[in-house]
């Protein structure tokens, strides 16, 4: 502590002398340029009034080492230069201090002199016949100014450095040495030797017991986690930044074949795979991410979770769940709608032609109405039903175009709106578009297809005379996509079961208005693929309203 203030005294007193040299040489820079300026003036009004009586020779006949002479014709061309040849030399027409003495009889300019390969001062007069006599020397630069004084700079100096390291010496120790008998450790600190340190001794005290107790929640805290961990069946590892293990339960332990003692080491030492690299990889990045990570045959859904601090990444949260089964069920499943959706496709075309030829009276007149508005009518809804399992079934399989472009919202929700407007007709609802016209980074086609969803069904499950209020509201980073009705709303039961596939609140309704049941599983899972999220609430009878959350970019 007596080095760092002994250290900041030095460096405040020394820095104060420093920036008061600058100071004080800056001050008398300006000052002699000034002067030196004002001299060339009065030089060159003494030699004008030589050139007015003697003409050009009177220029040929000084003998001035110090001073560049330069006689300039009105047009701009050098008549003579004391220092370079007059013909060689161009046009001076253009230079500051020749336009002003031209325009106002003086001019004087600063710059730096190719010719010369220095910064000069100029100082120009005009004369009776219309031409301009220039004076230049040399600018003072800080470098003269500093060699001229340096011998006094240098004396001062290493008085003020010395008398700075005295100064900060003995200060540093003075304040120092009280601060250093003083006992913070015992029960009853004695009070400061400074009167100021008393609050200070006060706030130590306090904060003592403040990390007591502190402490003692903090093993009661680690006592619980501990306990709750244990019994977890799924995995949870804990690591710092860098990917060190701060902890791991033993289901961890068990299905990444590690030793609880790994405590202190780096994951991947332990387990170096190329999915967990890439997962650890962008949870130290800061992104939430989820990865299958095949171990001894079996696989793992491995869930990495950044734990931020003033946006930084200070912790990762691993959960590991075994999903062997389920990704075997899920698999099955992909099977099997592919496979249905294949072999009812042809039928259920042919079916649908045969319902047209029935429409356009190529079949008994008596037979045409009835059974050919029935067959066509369950063709039209299976030929839906089929495109909506092969569309989910893409979405599962990643197989759909997922390359972003910059769409409208506002006018992809309008065309949306446009081709829903006949069926919103036939059932007496109105649609209605408000909010943001917002720009996004997105997969058009997929966007499409989730507004389509959302509002085929507002309208299909509506009242008759019902609304659907379509909002969209823009945000910092992600944009919102309302869409809400006022129809026979959703139980509260089934709420949580509305995205399952093929799942239908009500059965005979569906079947009534040609709900196939997968409209908000392609919902979610093509707001999935677009980095969204989808949120639902509903009344019964009252409405429904589904709210999609993507982001900008």
């Amino acid at each position: 502590m007596t080095k760092k203030i002994f250290r900041s005294i030095f460096a405040v007193a020394l820095t104060v002398f420093l920036c008061s040299v600058v100071v004080i040489m800056g001050a008398l820079y300006g000052y002699y340029s000034s002067n030196q300026m004002k001299l060339l003036g009065s030089q060159v009004e003494l030699a004008s009034q030589g050139v007015e009586l003697a003409g050009v020779d009177y220029l040929k006949s000084l003998t001035a080492d110090d001073y560049r002479v330069t006689l300039i014709d009105s047009d701009g061309s050098v008549e003579f230069d004391s220092a370079a040849d007059s013909a060689q030399m161009e046009n001076h027409l253009e230079r500051k201090e020749i336009k002003d003495a031209l325009k106002n009889g003086e001019g004087q300019a600063t710059r730096y002199s190719s010719t010369l390969m220095e910064r000069q001062l100029y100082s120009a007069k005009r004369l009776s016949d219309g031409r301009v006599l220039r004076l230049s020397c040399s600018q003072y630069t800080w470098w003269t100014l500093f060699v001229g004084m340096l011998e006094p700079v240098v004396a001062v100096f290493f008085a003020a450095v010395g008398l700075s390291l005295f100064l900060a010496f003995r200060l540093s120790k003075r304040i120092v040495e009280p601060l250093n008998k003083m006992d913070f450790d015992g029960e009853n600190p004695p009070e400061g030797y400074y009167e100021e340190l008393s609050p200070l001794v006060s706030r130590i005290e306090s904060q003592k017991e403040e990390l007591k107790y502190k402490e003692a929640e903090l093993k009661r805290r680690k006592d619980e986690f501990n306990a709750a961990t244990k019994k977890m069946t799924e995995g949870l590892v804990l690591l710092n930044e860098k990917g060190k293990i701060l902890s791991i339960n033993d289901s961890a332990s068990k299905l990444l074949s590690i030793s609880s003692y790994c405590v202190g080491k780096d994951i991947l030492l332990l387990n170096n795979s190329f999915e967990m690299q890439e997962l650890i990889g962008k949870a130290k990045e800061g992104r939430h991410c989820e990865l299958i990570v095949p171990l001894d045959d079996a696989d793992y859904e491995v869930t990495a979770s950044p734990v931020m601090t003033d946006g930084k990444v200070t912790a990762i949260a691993l959960l590991i769940v075994d999903i062997t089964e389920r990704e075997k069920a899920e698999q099955m499943r992909r099977e099997f709608t592919a496979n249905v959706s294949h072999e009812l496709k042809t039928p259920l075309q042919t079916i649908s032609g045969c319902a047209e030829l029935m429409q356009n009276g190529l079949i008994k007149p008596e037979d045409v109405e009835k059974f050919g508005e029935r067959i066509y009518s369950e063709s039209k809804r299976m030929i839906t039903l089929v495109e909506d399992i092969i569309g989910l079934s893409r979405l599962d399989d990643g197989t759909v175009d997922t390359n972003k472009e910059p769409v409208n919202v506002k006018e992809t929700v309008s065309t949306v709106i446009d081709i829903l407007k006949d069926s919103a007709q036939r059932k007496n609802v109105t649609v209605s578009l408000s909010g943001d016209d917002v720009t996004i980074n997105t997969v058009k086609r997929l966007l499409s297809e989730v507004v389509y969803n959302l509002c085929d069904n507002a309208v299909k499950y509506n009242k008759d005379g019902g609304r659907v209020d379509i909002t969209i509201k823009e945000q910092p980073d992600f944009v919102s996509v309302t869409v809400a009705d006022t129809g026979i709303g959703i139980p509260g039961s089934a709420i949580n079961r509305v995205f399952e596939r093929f799942y239908r609140v009500d059965k005979s309704h569906s079947k009534e208005v040609g709900g196939t049941g997968l409209g908000l599983s392609i919902v979610k899972h093509a707001v999935k693929l677009l980095g969204g999220d989808v949120s639902l609430e509903s009344k019964e009878n009252k409405g429904t309203s589904v709210t999609v959350t993507l982001p900008k970019i």
